[in-house]
């Protein structure tokens, strides 16, 4: 594997770790078709778990296998996958080595009525499957969120030592945050700043709004002039929320779009302000697999620049 001038300079920003973690995280760097470039595209499939399988898997039926995904993500020429323990375990001998996993360690559900997600794995499952790093979903505004923050902490920790990567989901919600809130361009930035500041080594937050949601943010916003017209705009706002951009920031791919032309004009976007990629699970793996491949393709020439 050949480190890219870019993806030494992104892997000099973690002054901290050891030689495994930023050998994990050259890994995902360097893999794929955006491979060296410093940009990303991650299939993460977690919405069996979140909101249930036929939800997530009917509308498109291969998907109920987890081999489907492994090899999407394959084929596609994608940076990493990533997926809960069974999905992970059910392809990891058949896709040994042949793409950076990333092992969700903590999951909601549809059932439940707070705002809180179970640790469904271990970092010893990360290091037996082969993983290149973990994911963790935080809740910022929840009545949770401390003791999510706490169980990141230990798992960062023990992971970060046994030389794997973190990756943290940054989702603002809980009673004082409305629908509107948990995208707002304030409450995004501040989502990912607080990640990062929990050791994230990739951010993964929602595109934001050019809605301001909390009025002592939103009076220096408007005082220093922080411009959020544009979506371009706002997500150069979060990578700079981000340590000035020395830690890797992917956007979610949001909810099911059947419109390609506007979700491939988001994605430019994400790539004018400077983002490091896109983590997009929904709008792919629910599409006919040429469709899916097709659009996953688009958004790799987006980020290299050819479209």
């Amino acid at each position: 594997m050949r480190i890219s001038p870019r993806v030494k300079k992104i892997l000099s920003h973690y002054e901290s770790d050891n030689p495994g973690t930023k050998g994990n995280l050259a890994r995902i760097l360097s893999h794929g078709r955006l491979g060296g470039t410093g940009k990303l595209v991650i299939l993460p499939v977690d919405q069996g778990f979140e909101h249930g399988p036929a939800r997530s898997f009917a509308v498109n039926p291969p998907a109920y296998d987890p081999h489907y995904h492994f090899q999407l993500a394959i084929d596609a020429g994608l940076s990493a996958y990533a997926a809960p323990l069974g999905m992970i375990e059910a392809g990891a001998d058949s896709f040994a080595g042949a793409i950076p996993t990333i092992l969700k360690m903590n999951s909601s559900n549809s059932l439940a009525t707070e705002k809180d997600q179970a640790v469904t794995a271990s970092v010893n499952d990360a290091l037996r499957l082969g993983c290149a790093a973990i994911g963790f979903t935080i809740y910022p505004g929840s009545e949770y969120a401390f003791a999510q923050m706490e169980e990141l902490r230990e798992l960062a920790e023990e992971a970060k030592a046994a030389g794997l990567a973190v990756v943290v989901w940054s989702y603002p919600r809980g009673p004082e945050l409305d629908k509107a809130a948990e995208t707002a361009f304030d409450i995004c930035a501040y989502a990912a700043h607080m990640a990062a500041l929990m050791g994230a080594h990739i951010i993964k937050v929602k595109p934001p709004t050019a809605v301001l949601s909390l009025e002592a943010a939103k009076k220096v916003y408007v005082a220093q002039k922080i411009d959020g017209s544009t979506l371009a705009k706002r997500v150069a706002h979060i990578v700079q929320c981000c340590f000035n951009g020395k830690r890797i920031v992917v956007f979610s791919g949001g909810e099911t779009n059947n419109d390609v032309n506007a979700l491939l004009d988001d994605v430019r976007s994400l790539r004018d302000g400077g983002a490091n990629g896109s983590i997009i699970g929904r709008n792919t793996f629910q599409r006919p697999r040429d469709e899916a491949l097709k659009l996953l393709g688009s958004i790799i020439d987006i980020y290299l620049g050819k479209s």
